[in-house]
C-alpha cells in the first residue's frame, strides 16, 4: 500500500507516501473497523456498497422510516473507494449528455434534473451542519478555465449550450481578466467560466462521518464483509446478498457499489472501472498563496480532454488528479490506492504549467481509485420490485452530489413513492453492456491515447478541437 518508487522528475517530500487509499485518510487516520457479518442474517433493506451512494440511501431511508431494518455491507471500510479518494468538488455536474436524456424523456427533465443537483449541494452541506460532519465544507463555486484557443472554442460554445438550455448568469457566467486574476491566477489561462453551484469538500472526513451517523441511526454497517453475488426474488425465495460470511436476505437489495461493479458475478461488463489519480503538494507558504490567489476555495477545472480537477485544500495545499492511467485490464482494480510514477509525473507536469508559481512544492502524496462509467456514459438509479433488485451509479467522476440525489431518489422507489425525484430522466435508464475483453481493454487505450494527443496538439496552439479528440468521442459512444 505504500509504493515509494521515485518518479523521475516530480520532486517529492521526505515523507511521500504513495497508495494508503489517499491523503485524504493520511490526514484523518483510518477509521476504526466495524465488525463483520456474522453469519446469515434477514433485513428489510440490505445496501451493498459503503460509499456515498450506499450510505446516502441508509441515511434518508432510516431518517423517513424509522422502523426499516437496514444493513450495508462492505468488503473493506465504509469510505474506502471512489468515496475516501476523489477531488472533494461537491459540485452540479451529472454524467451524460443532456440530448441523450432528454430524448428519452423530454428537454424539461434535464432542466430539472439540473436544478435538483443544484439543490444537491446545498442539501449535502445542510446535513453536515445537522448532523455534526466537520468536513471542510466551502461553497466557493467552481472554476473552469481554458488554457488555449481550442479549450476556449469549447468553453464558450458550452456556455451557448447551457444558455440555450435555459440557465442564466446565476448559475453559470464568464469572468473578465480582473475577476479571473483575482479568484485564481491560472498561468496561460484566456477564459474562464465560474459557477455558484459548487464546494469543497475533504471527501474522506464526509465518508467517515456519514457512516457514523448513519451506524447511530440504527443501521447495521458490516465491514470487512465481501458480497459475490446478488439473487434476484425467485417465487417464495427472497433477494438475497451472497457473502463469503453469510447470506443476507431482504425485500430489498441496493447494489451501491459503482466502480467496484465489476467484482459481483454476472456484473463483470455492466460498468468499467475507470481509473482516476491524485497528487497533492506540500504546504505552501503563505507568499506562494499570495501570488496564486485563491482565497475563495473554488474548485478548479480546466478544459482539456484528459482533464484536470483541483482544490486548494484547508491546510495550505494544492490537490490535482486526472485520468493517469484509465483502465487495468480485466476489469481490475488497485490495491490500496498506488498509482504509476509516470502519472505522478504528468500531474507534477500540469501543476507547474497552471501554478508556476508552487514549481519548487514538493509533492506529499499520491493515490489513484476506479469510478464507475456505464457504456453510454449516463449515470442510473432505478428499483425492480418485481427482482427486489436495485442500484445507483454509473456517476463518471461526477459522484459527491449525484450520490446524495441517487441516496433521496432510492429512498422513494424502495419505499414505492411517485415524487419529483423518481420523475427525473435517470431513473430506471437502461444501457448495454461493455464489449468483452480484450475489445474493452483495447478501446479505453485507444481513446485515451487520442484524447492525449489531442490535448499535446492542442497546447501547440492549435485553434481548433483536435480530429483526435473527435474520433475519441466517437469510439467512446459519449
Amino acid at each position: 500500500m505504500n509504493d515509494r518508487t521515485t518518479p523521475r522528475t516530480a520532486p517529492l517530500t521526505a515523507g511521500f507516501r504513495n497508495g494508503g487509499v489517499s491523503y485524504w485518510y493520511r490526514e484523518t487516520g483510518f477509521p476504526e473497523r466495524r465488525a463483520a457479518l456474522p453469519g446469515d442474517r434477514d433485513y428489510d433493506v440490505a445496501i451493498v456498497g459503503g460509499g456515498y451512494t450506499g450510505l446516502w440511501t441508509a441515511y434518508y431511508l432510516k431518517k423517513e422510516q424509522p422502523d426499516l431494518r437496514i444493513a450495508v455491507l462492505e468488503r473493506e471500510f465504509a469510505g474506502f473507494g471512489a468515496s475516501g479518494r476523489n477531488g472533494g468538488w461537491l459540485y452540479h455536474g451529472f454524467a451524460g449528455a443532456r440530448d441523450r436524456y432528454a430524448a428519452q424523456h423530454g428537454r424539461q427533465s434535464v432542466v430539472d434534473m439540473q436544478h435538483a443537483m443544484f439543490r444537491g449541494i446545498d442539501e449535502v452541506i445542510a446535513v453536515a451542519e445537522r448532523e455534526g460532519i466537520d468536513a471542510d465544507l466551502h461553497k466557493g463555486g467552481m472554476l473552469r478555465v481554458a488554457t488555449g484557443p481550442a479549450q476556449r472554442g469549447r468553453l464558450l460554445a458550452d456556455l451557448e449550450d447551457r444558455r440555450d438550455w435555459g440557465f442564466g448568469e446565476a448559475d453559470l457566467r464568464l469572468l473578465d481578466r480582473t475577476e479571473r486574476e483575482e479568484r485564481i491566477r491560472v498561468a496561460g489561462a484566456l477564459e474562464a467560466l465560474w459557477t455558484p453551484h459548487a464546494a469543497a469538500v475533504q471527501p474522506a472526513k464526509l465518508a467517515a462521518g456519514l457512516a457514523r451517523v448513519v451506524s447511530g441511526l440504527g443501521v447495521d454497517v458490516f465491514e470487512d464483509t465481501t458480497v459475490t453475488e446478488l439473487r434476484p426474488r425467485a417465487g417464495e425465495r427472497r433477494p438475497a446478498a451472497v457473502t463469503v460470511r453469510g447470506t443476507v436476505t431482504a425485500d430489498c437489495v441496493i447494489r451501491a457499489t459503482e466502480g467496484f461493479t465489476a467484482s459481483l458475478a454476472g456484473q463483470r461488463r455492466q460498468w468499467l472501472p475507470m481509473n482516476s489519480s491524485m497528487i497533492v503538494t506540500e504546504p505552501l507558504p503563505a507568499e506562494v498563496w499570495e501570488r496564486i490567489g485563491w482565497r475563495g476555495r473554488e474548485v478548479l477545472g480546466d478544459g482539456a480532454h484528459a482533464y484536470i480537477y483541483a482544490q486548494r485544500t484547508t491546510d495550505g495545499r494544492i490537490a490535482i488528479g486526472g485520468r493517469g492511467v484509465p483502465y487495468r485490464y480485466g476489469s481490475g482494480t488497485d490495491v490500496g490506492g498506488a498509482t504509476q510514477p509516470r502519472t505522478v509525473d504528468a500531474l507534477r507536469h500540469t501543476l507547474d504549467a497552471l501554478f508556476p508559481d508552487a514549481a519548487g512544492a514538493g509533492i506529499d502524496h499520491a493515490w489513484c481509485g476506479v469510478l464507475g462509467v456505464p457504456r453510454d456514459w449516463c449515470s442510473t438509479v432505478h428499483v425492480d420490485h418485481a427482482t427486489g433488485l436495485g442500484w445507483a451509479g454509473g456517476y463518471v467522476g461526477s459522484g459527491l452530489t449525484t450520490a446524495n440525489l441517487a441516496g433521496r431518489t432510492l429512498r422513494d422507489l424502495v419505499l414505492r413513492r411517485d415524487t419529483d425525484l423518481t420523475a427525473l430522466p435517470w431513473v430506471g435508464r437502461q444501457v448495454r453492456s461493455w464489449e468483452p475483453e480484450p475489445l474493452r481493454w483495447a478501446g479505453v487505450q485507444l481513446i485515451y491515447t487520442l484524447f492525449r494527443a489531442a490535448d499535446r496538439r492542442e497546447a501547440a496552439g492549435t485553434a481548433r478541437t483536435s480530429a483526435f479528440a473527435r474520433l475519441a468521442e466517437a469510439i467512446s459512444g459519449r
